[in-house]
């Protein structure tokens, strides 16, 4: 059986639990993060020297990067809907997952740190005022995205950008801060709201 190390609150943690329900793959998940094991225990540097969550035991195979792991949760299932195996179709999920981990996350880390871990050392204003700025800019680019294709991200289906991308934008919309009226965000919002468990929480 698949086991899932990481705490079940941590968003990229969720991806993975939200992709094993799409795939109904049974598994066993154990608290590793803050509040719960240390990632810097020994035992857990064996498997990710770099101390994060979440990580996958498959058998003999080890897995860590959340984005990769739903990847090959969904090659190992044959999900061609999730993660299409035809190379224009799967680059377009993953170029929007790549971007959730690269551009997105970049440009919310300082904010999120700040008001929602309330962080020592992100209470600088300047740079506060400018993380929010650029997080807001960054989904306005998802906005424009969803207006676009009227539903999901990539189109008319839902993919595993959607899972990833799903569960930043609910992030954005719990964060304590002003941010634009986006309604195509808040209509794929709604859309989501209601498909599992792990969105809601």
């Amino acid at each position: 059986m698949l086991k899932i190390l990481g705490k079940a609150a941590s968003i990229n943690v969720r991806k993975v639990l939200w992709t094993c329900e799409e795939l109904d793959l049974p598994y066993e998940r154990e608290d590793w993060g803050s509040g719960f094991r240390a990632t810097d225990d020994p035992a857990f540097l064996t498997l990710n020297p770099n101390a994060m969550v979440p990580v996958l035991l498959d058998g003999d195979l080890v897995l860590w990067e959340s984005n990769t792991i739903c990847r090959y949760l969904c090659a190992q299932a044959g999900r061609d809907d999730l993660l299409p195996s035809m190379p224009r179709a799967r680059a377009e999920v993953e170029k929007w997952m790549d971007w959730q981990m690269g551009d997105l996350n970049n440009n919310w880390r300082y904010a999120f740190m700040s008001l929602v871990r309330h962080s020592p050392a992100h209470q600088d204003a300047a740079q506060l005022v400018a993380g929010i700025s650029g997080w807001n800019k960054m989904m306005g680019v998802l906005e424009q995205q969803l207006q676009r294709t009227g539903a999901f991200v990539c189109g008319e289906t839902f993919t595993l950008a959607d899972i990833v991308l799903g569960l930043s934008v609910k992030r954005w919309l719990m964060a304590p801060m002003q941010r634009p009226d986006y309604p195509a965000i808040a209509a794929y919002h709604a859309r989501l709201e209601d498909k599992t468990a792990v969105f809601a929480g």
